[in-house]
């Protein structure tokens, strides 16, 4: 598997032009993935581990790798992120970069046996930053619903049963970690990437 580094990712968002806003909700998502996964107590049941945490940072580095340029509307910014991240060698990110926004399948029976894969994490992690701020589902849907239902009922609906699975998904993740998901905030380290 070909995962770039954080400062392969750190290249990319200046070679795609990611506006400072965008990056600064892509630390913050990453540092969200990165305290989930570090902190999962998954169980040592047929060998289950938590996701590779490079293939995670990436994934949430590069989740938003093609927003600024779907900006205009003129693309779709995960089906594009996930083919900006395969043209450079990296299709498993582009797989996590795809379904960040809903995922392609909901597999509660693995989530009760602790099993998380990298690309679930991530968009759980995306769920619960709002701008350069950690928030509840509840706050992110209103705001999801607000900036990109369109005035239309149907696409409020989607947004609402995609939030419903990721709360459901939410309960499941936080029974393998150590804090809730309000104390989540508290839990986060939030310097930059590239400063140490």
């Amino acid at each position: 598997m070909n995962v770039p580094s954080i400062n392969e990712c750190l290249a990319m968002m200046n070679q795609y032009a990611m506006l400072d806003n965008i990056r600064e909700h892509s630390f913050i998502v990453a540092r969200v993935a990165e305290t989930v996964t570090a902190n999962l107590d998954v169980p040592g049941i047929g060998g289950l581990t938590a996701p590779a945490m490079d293939l995670v940072l990436a994934g949430a580095l590069l989740h938003d790798i093609a927003k600024t340029r779907c900006l205009d509307g003129s693309c779709q910014h995960a089906e594009e992120g996930m083919r900006i991240c395969r043209q450079h060698g990296y299709p498993e990110v582009g797989r996590i970069v795809q379904e960040h926004v809903i995922l392609s399948a909901f597999t509660p029976e693995n989530y009760r046996k602790g099993k998380f894969s990298a690309r679930e994490i991530v968009y759980y992690a995306d769920k619960r930053v709002r701008h350069n701020e950690i928030v509840s589902l509840d706050a992110r849907l209103d705001y999801i619903i607000d900036h990109y239902s369109r005035g239309s009922e149907h696409i409020r609906q989607r947004i609402r049963e995609n939030f419903a699975l990721c709360l459901e998904f939410e309960q499941h993740l936080f029974s393998f970690l150590p804090f809730t998901p309000a104390d989540l905030p508290r839990w986060v380290d939030d310097r930059p990437f590239g400063v140490d």
